[in-house]
């Protein structure tokens, strides 16, 4: 039976879609789910996409308009992979779960058809193992379970894997779509908020419409119930002040002009140490520098994108485990590059190839 929602839950749950229909923005696997609930039929779904824009939330809605609470549990199944990603997972827990027989019992109201549903959240972090044990269990299995693959990467899920599933990708959710949801969640809760601050709330989340709740929610409880501040939007957000990614630009380019660059870098390396030990994110960090530099008008176009193919690169290496110190040196050295030698282009070039 499918749990009730106690009055104390998370916003990100509390609030989190129950059917199809109030999905927004993801109109193709909203459109597929639909269709399945009126024919009974399913293909195994491989959901990708950025963090909070979703996928989680439709597979279970999809699921709960599927099945009745009485039998919710015996139908459908969902793990984390990132915490059971190994192969005896797959062999033991998935396995026994899939090959189990179906009721053909039905419930008025709900189609429940003749298969068992497996949600795999964070299918990415599945080792490569696992992910091949896991197709043929998918193959074996087939007719009586099918399968959700939820995943950011979906690069890192195995070609035979991502082949047998219909493939869905979740975009970011535009600013006014987050906007209309918070408005919903603050007129529920009877939250005192600008519609200003609102905006800048879901500008520092980046379209993950489930941080941007979750950070609404933090504020709300460190104001203690009264007028949340922009200090309290700030605190929450893991936003970076204006005036240390300006710091950043303006030390850059003070020591690209003085023409000694081994004797000011570490210049560069005390001012990323003291942005680390001071608990900035470096992923907050590149993406508000890269909003600063796209508007700047002291740099051409060749600049502005050799250092955003460069920042791409810095942001897939702390995806990746690097270390957030290196990374940062590595974000202040291309622009130091950048500034130093603006008028040789070859070189410029060459940055994006290296």
């Amino acid at each position: 039976m499918a749990p009730s929602l106690p009055e104390d839950l998370p916003w990100v749950e509390k609030y989190r879609p129950n059917k199809i229909k109030d999905l927004v923005y993801q109109q193709e696997a909203a459109q597929l789910l639909h269709s399945c609930l009126t024919c009974g039929n399913l293909p195994h779904c491989l959901f990708y996409g950025p963090p909070g824009t979703g996928k989680t939330s439709a597979a279970l809605a999809f699921c709960k308009e599927l099945f009745p609470p009485e039998i919710y549990r015996d139908r459908v199944l969902e793990l984390n992979a990132s915490d059971e990603r190994g192969i005896k997972v797959v062999r033991e827990k998935i396995k026994r779960f899939a090959q189990g027989s179906v009721s053909s019992a039905k419930f008025e109201g709900y189609l429940c058809p003749p298969f068992k549903i497996i949600i795999l959240d964070e299918a990415d972090a599945i080792t490569p193992d696992a992910q091949t044990a896991l197709r043929r269990t998918m193959e074996q299995f087939s007719r009586i379970t099918r399968f959700f693959l939820l995943c950011n990467y979906v690069t890192r899920v195995i070609d035979p894997l991502a082949s047998r599933c219909a493939k869905f990708r979740f975009r970011p959710l535009p600013i006014e779509l987050q906007m209309d949801r918070l408005k919903y969640i603050v007129g529920q809760e009877g939250i005192s908020i600008s519609e200003e601050l609102l905006r800048r709330l879901t500008r520092a989340c980046n379209g993950d419409l489930r941080r941007a709740i979750m950070a609404l929610e933090s504020a709300h409880r460190l104001s203690r119930g009264n007028n949340i501040t922009e200090e309290d939007i700030d605190s929450v957000s893991w936003r970076v002040p204006d005036e240390i990614i300006a710091r950043i630009d303006s030390t850059c380019r003070k020591i690209s002009s003085l023409g000694e660059n081994t004797l000011h870098f570490s210049e560069l390396r005390n001012m990323a140490m003291d942005f680390i030990n001071n608990g900035y994110p470096v992923s907050e960090i590149m993406y508000q520098l890269c909003d600063a530099l796209i508007s700047a008008s002291h740099l051409n176009k060749l600049q502005k994108s050799v250092i955003m193919i460069r920042f791409a690169r810095a942001e897939k290496m702390l995806v990746d485990g690097s270390d957030e110190l290196l990374v940062l040196l590595d974000i202040f050295g291309v622009l130091f590059q950048v500034y130093n030698e603006p008028e040789n282009v070859e070189k410029l070039i060459s940055l994006t190839r290296n």
